[in-house]
């Protein structure tokens, strides 16, 4: 059996490595270290000669995944098999609004590295794919609430032409945080009694505030993750490569959409 090698793009030392113990030494600790196994030197020297994303990318296309290994967070653990169960469209009720947006975010370790992520539909047809908002040290639900925010930003001039607008996120927390909550925290001078403080405030407020102008035209729908529905599935994959390119704006996709391709992306 050939001996593994790895690969350390970010960290004390970069170079390829054909002893774990010393990556993990020369890995621990930092934030922003890249580094991935593989089951050979040659296959280790080409990815060293390219970046840390696109041998992400080449992992999640490859047909035996199991072959090597990754470690996007830090930590050495084996690739996911991509899910093989067919991807649902969405929820039926998708279609009575004129553009549907799905939200995600995603964050590895918790807290740690996240990222946000959008997918946009003309009533059923993907129109857009965003991602960004990359934070060192973000949480999920930081980066959930910043996919509403988004969300509701991409919807506000929609509203203003009296278009009907749907967002989804699987995050009940965010969406509570929003429909349900806030109003009463607003209410409290911003606390939820007692004084007691509220976390992710700036970002609730803003998106309370957002959400308050716009209500008319708007739905805030939640959808279950990680239930192979396409919108949830496309919008989970562009957070993890917000949050594995480390983008800190929030941008278009401007690849061409393939949505197989896209679905075979590394899952959050």
């Amino acid at each position: 059996m050939s001996k593994k090698h790895y690969v350390i793009w970010k960290g004390e030392k970069t170079g390829v490595f054909d002893n774990w113990p010393l990556v993990k030494q020369l890995t621990a600790g930092r934030a922003d270290a890249q580094y991935m196994g593989f089951p050979s030197k040659d296959e280790a020297e080409a990815a060293f000669a390219s970046t840390y994303s696109k041998a992400l990318m080449k992992r999640s296309l490859s047909k035996n995944p199991n072959q090597s290994f990754t470690a996007p967070t830090g930590k050495a653990t084996p690739v996911k098999k991509t899910v093989s169960k067919p991807v649902k469209s969405a929820p039926t009720n998708r279609n009575s609004a004129d553009v549907n947006i799905y939200c995600d975010g995603a964050c590895s370790p918790n807290p740690g590295k996240s990222g946000t992520g959008m997918a946009v539909y003309q009533k059923s047809e993907l129109i857009e794919l965003w991602y960004g908002l990359h934070q060192a040290m973000g949480t999920n639900n930081t980066a959930e609430l910043n996919g509403i925010l988004e969300a509701m930003r991409y919807a506000a001039p929609l509203v203003a032409k009296n278009m009907q607008v749907q967002i989804l996120s699987d995050s009940k927390y965010s969406i509570d945080c929003i429909t349900k909550w806030a109003k009463g925290w607003k209410n409290k001078g911003w606390t939820r009694g007692k004084g007691e403080e509220i976390k992710n405030l700036a970002i609730i407020q803003e998106c309370f505030s957002l959400y308050e102008k716009i209500k008319a035209n708007l739905t805030i729908t939640h959808v279950k993750g990680h239930a192979n529905i396409e919108g949830n599935e496309l919008s989970d994959r562009m957070a993890v490569y917000a949050r594995v390119n480390k983008e800190l704006g929030f941008v278009k996709y401007t690849d061409t959409i393939n949505i197989k391709t896209i679905l075979a992306m590394e899952p959050g």
